[in-house]
Formats: structure tokens, C-alpha cells, sequence
């Protein structure tokens, strides 16, 4: 064999053993982010990043973040993508998050990153959208039952109302403590504990996840769910008889996030995925379901939703419902929790 042919057989060799090597980064991210659109985001950035093989676990947000919890020793997640703010904030307070701050990130609304961005640190976290609480009405089941359709939170402790509202259980689900957290902040301790009493003589059952509600109430289960508005506009868009209620005292809300877990030794793909995640290409995938995203400018009305929406959403504290959050599921599931799905 001639020294030439040694050469570009060796040389044939490393470019397999290169591209072998590239096709074989394999990035484990946990995410909340709801399946139908994980699938289309996934297809997304595999499109445009045929490099990085995503592995990808996913599961309702409360139960996500208790595993990130349990494995902070041992972790097992490069990415966390798609995961409520308040979550995130109790990892960063764990020490769990690595900083990066992704390309592009100075474009986004500064109430979707990390304020120690602010502060001219590098981000442990950048927001992807926020999802808004809202309620599902069955309209069809509402009249044959005489449950009239709400225009408040207030409404629904109503007697009329008794057994025909579901809501998620706030321990597993990150809508369900988003509205805990929400009238927790309209009411103050006192008043949120008060509502929520009378809200729990009302409700039929608390289910594992956000958008089980608003599911239930479209198949007829239940008359309200409450969920979060893009599940109940896509639900009406696809003919299910919901109408979409955005209760008039205010609306919680959390945003969807992204961070690298610290520890991973998959530093430059995990990187890849936030800067693809903050893109505006992104962002506009996001707007698909969600109408509020962080990329100014980007986001278009969506269908039921209501154009004030953003006038709507409350001024959430997410530190507070991050620092508080254990101390208020341990309350909620000692007077509340017989009700909940078994998980």
C-alpha cells in the first residue's frame, strides 16, 4: 500500500470517526412544555441542528422540578428548556444552574431574563413565552345543568357551581400553582387562604396536570376547568363548545424558561439549544400557541384570546412564589390534597 493511499485511507478513517463523533452528541433535556407542541419544536431545532441528538424527558412541571431536586447530586439533565420561571428560580437557588448568556438575548424583553442579566452578569435563565390562567366553560353542559358561565374567580364559589369545577393539583402542575400563587398575591395570605377554603367546597377534583381541566371540560366531564388559555383556545379552535373566560380580578401568569444545568459535559451542544431557543425563529413558533413571547415584536393575536391580554396579567412576583413555594404546597396539600388525582 503506497504511502498516498495509507494517507487518504487514515484521512477517510478520522472524517467517519469525526462525523460519527458529531452525530453522536446526544443532549438529555427535561421540559414541561406541553406534547403536541414539544413534538413541533423538537422537529424544529432537529432541522436546523441535524448535529445534536435530543434526548428528550417530559413531564408536568411539579413533577419535573421534585426530580431535578432529588438528582441536584447526581444530575442527569443537560438542559432544563421549557420549565415555569419559579421553577427555575428555586434550581438557581439550589446552585444547579450554570450562566450563559445566549446569543441574541439583549433582543428580548428584559422581564424574560434572568435580572442578574441586568446587573451585567451572565443569565442563569432566559423566559421562551408565558402561558396566562384562564377558565374553560362548557357551554353545552353549563346550560343542560344550569351552571351559568363565570366572569370571575369570585364565581366560582358560588353554590351553583358546587362539583362542577376541576383545577389542577399545584404540587404537580405549574398552572396549579401559578393560580395559588396568583391569589395568594390579589388577596394577601389571609384572603387567598380564605378564597381558596371556599373555592375547595366547589371543587370536584384537583387532576395532575394544567391542562387536564380544561380537557375535561371540553369532553364534558365538568362544566369550568381551570386551566390556562392556550390549551382552552386550541381546544375551541379544534370545535370542542368551551368558551374561554379571563376572570376579571387579574390573571396569573408564569413564563416558560430555559437554563444549563451546571455540571454538564455537553457545554457546547447545550449552548447551541439556548441560542436557538432565545432566536427570533423561535419565538414566532412560539407565538403559535402563546401570545405573549419574549421576543418584542413578534408576537401576533391569537385566536380567543383577548387583545388586552397582557392588560389582564397581574404583576407577578416570581421570586416570591419561587422562595415560597414549599411552605405553600405543604399548606395547600394538608387542607386540600384528599380531593387530588392519585399520581
Amino acid at each position: 500500500m503506497s504511502f498516498l493511499t495509507r494517507s487518504l485511507l487514515a484521512s477517510a478513517v478520522g472524517l467517519v470517526v469525526s462525523l460519527n463523533a458529531l452525530a453522536a452528541t446526544e443532549l438529555t433535556v427535561y421540559t414541561a412544555v406541553e406534547s403536541d407542541d414539544l413534538q413541533k419544536y423538537a422537529e424544529r431545532f432537529q432541522q436546523a441542528h441535524p448535529d445534536i441528538d435530543i434526548k428528550w424527558v417530559r413531564d408536568s412541571t411539579g413533577v419535573i422540578t421534585a426530580r431535578l431536586l432529588a438528582e441536584k447530586d447526581n444530575p442527569q439533565a443537560d438542559v432544563v428548556w421549557g420549565l415555569a420561571a419559579t421553577s427555575l428560580l428555586v434550581l438557581e437557588k439550589e446552585g444547579m444552574l450554570s450562566r450563559y448568556a445566549p446569543k441574541g438575548v439583549e433582543a428580548l424583553d428584559t422581564k424574560f431574563v434572568d435580572p442578574a442579566y441586568r446587573d451585567g452578569q451572565d443569565p442563569s435563565w432566559v423566559g421562551m413565552d408565558a402561558w396566562v390562567a384562564s377558565l374553560c366553560y362548557n357551554t353545552v353542559e353549563g346550560e343542560r345543568l344550569g351552571v351559568p358561565k363565570p366572569t370571575s374567580w369570585e364565581d366560582l364559589t358560588r353554590p351553583e357551581f358546587k362539583g362542577h369545577v376541576i383545577m389542577p393539583n399545584p404540587s404537580s402542575s405549574g398552572t396549579g400553582y401559578l393560580d395559588v400563587a396568583s391569589w395568594l398575591q390579589l388577596w394577601g395570605d389571609e384572603g387567598g387562604w380564605e378564597y381558596m377554603d371556599r373555592l375547595h367546597d366547589n371543587i370536584a377534583r384537583y387532576t395532575h396536570s394544567g391542562s387536564a381541566p380544561c380537557n375535561l371540560a371540553g369532553s364534558g366531564e365538568a362544566v369550568v376547568g381551570v386551566s390556562f388559555a392556550f390549551r382552552g383556545a386550541r381546544l375551541k379552535a379544534q370545535g370542542a363548545p368551551v368558551d374561554l373566560v379571563f376572570p376579571e380580578e387579574g390573571l396569573g401568569w408564569d413564563m416558560e424558561a430555559a437554563a444549563i444545568m451546571k455540571g454538564t459535559d455537553k457545554r457546547e451542544a447545550a449552548q447551541t439549544l439556548m441560542d436557538w431557543a432565545v432566536s427570533k425563529p423561535a419565538n414566532e413558533l412560539y407565538n403559535e400557541g402563546y401570545a405573549v413571547v419574549a421576543y418584542p415584536g413578534v408576537a401576533k393575536p391569537i385566536e380567543h384570546y383577548p387583545a388586552n391580554i397582557t392588560e389582564m396579567m397581574i404583576e407577578a412576583d416570581f421570586a416570591k412564589a419561587a422562595n415560597q413555594r414549599d411552605a405553600v404546597l405543604a399548606e395547600w396539600q394538608r387542607r386540600y390534597d384528599g380531593k387530588s388525582d392519585s399520581q
